[in-house]
């Protein structure tokens, strides 16, 4: 039995809106005139989202193809600003991943834009503890697609979606997978299959589930 466990990323593997709220800030104010500056949290609560829905929320006093286009240009100015800029990622992560890329094939599903998760990768070394990734910004699928996605084209068995949000619940049910929360992150959710408060308890919360 080949058994997966897919990752979201932002709030579970890594916390980078410290940077992304800089790079978003400075894009805005040298692309409009808005006159907007957001903060570090604002960003936390938004990212999970879709680029869509975060323009939304962002920019309302925008028609909705100036609301993108905008949105666009703060994401292609975060990429670049990124990948010289390392993101925080929890305490004994690293060992941890190595330990269940041993017994089971891990990857990152996310709501984010094409390129992002290739920063993290590549960021923490750790191309070669996953082994697929897949994005909104590259398949236009919401998240429960992509999950089944990656599963299918994987050949996992069996596997389990590791989140922060609601909304990460919400696409597990909708994959038909697992849910165990990562409750060091950035959300609340009150529905799921198991609950871990330090990323060193997934091995643990893993076990019991699969």
């Amino acid at each position: 039995m080949k058994k997966g466990i897919l990752f979201d990323l932002d709030g579970t593997l890594w916390d980078s809106s410290a940077n992304v709220i800089k790079a978003w800030n400075k894009c805005i104010a040298e692309q409009s005139d808005l006159g907007l500056v957001f903060t570090q949290e604002q960003m936390r609560s938004y990212m999970g989202k879709t680029l869509e829905q975060i323009a939304d929320i962002m920019f309302p006093m925008l028609p909705q193809e100036e609301r993108l286009t905008l949105i666009r240009k703060c994401t292609a100015d975060e990429n670049a600003y990124l990948a010289d800029h390392p993101s925080y990622i929890f305490p004994h992560e690293k060992e941890v991943m190595e330990e269940l890329s041993k017994d089971h094939f891990l990857a990152v599903v996310s709501n984010c834009q094409d390129g992002y998760i290739q920063i993290f990768l590549e960021q923490c070394g750790f191309k070669k503890l996953f082994g697929d990734f897949e994005s909104a910004g590259r398949t236009g699928l919401d998240k429960a697609g992509n999950i089944k996605l990656v599963a299918e084209r994987n050949g996992l068995d069996k596997c389990v979606y590791v989140g922060d949000t609601i909304m990460d619940g919400e696409a597990a049910r909708g994959a038909g997978v697992s849910f165990i929360h990562a409750g060091y992150g950035f959300g609340s959710p009150d529905n799921y299959d198991a609950r871990i408060m330090d990323i060193t308890e997934l091995p643990d919360a893993v076990k019991k589930l699969m």
